[in-house]
């Protein structure tokens, strides 16, 4: 009850853009995860049981929001294909990207025009990316029209209706 709180209050600041600061980012991320961790510019914190990893570069004024996949061995083409597919129509703020031999999901935004409830919403992407892998492929937000998504979601839903057909 006190995190929703929390949250709550830091939506609630004045409507006029507060520049986000490393400590500004860890006031927000404590109301989110109480147990997170701060080294540095970095965070480690975790969301529904997910592990959630925030490297920034204050020079750069860039953070990024990261939820580790899976190891990249044995990624098929039409995994990776399906991805592809996702970051344009159903990821939306987040995005599935490879790096040093990993599956990421990850959300990107210049750390001073970053809001609260930016940061709260690319984080939930984030997650919902990285829960939805395998499946929905979606950052749980509204999909954006024309991609492929839809039509493979669909797919699936036609799948499973036609397993109960009988039923």
């Amino acid at each position: 009850m006190l995190r929703i709180l929390a949250i709550l209050l830091l939506l609630a600041a004045p409507a006029q853009a507060q520049q986000m600061t490393l400590d500004r980012m860890e006031t927000i991320l404590l109301a989110l995860d109480p147990d997170m961790e701060r080294a540095g510019g970095a965070f480690r914190f975790t969301v529904e049981d997910v592990p959630v990893l925030i490297v920034t570069d204050a020079r750069a004024d860039r953070m990024r929001a990261m939820v580790p996949i899976r190891l990249i061995d044995g990624l098929s083409e039409a995994e990776l294909l399906r991805m592809l597919q996702a970051n344009f129509d159903s990821a939306l703020d987040a995005r599935y990207a490879v790096a040093e031999g990993r599956l990421w999901a990850v959300y990107l935004h210049p750390l001073g025009a970053l809001s609260g409830p930016q940061l709260i919403d690319g984080i939930g992407q984030t997650v919902n990316a990285a829960l939805t892998y395998g499946t929905l492929y979606s950052s749980g937000a509204l999909q954006f029209g024309r991609g492929d998504s839809r039509d493979e979601q669909r797919k699936l839903l036609d799948r499973l209706q036609e397993r109960g057909r009988d039923l």
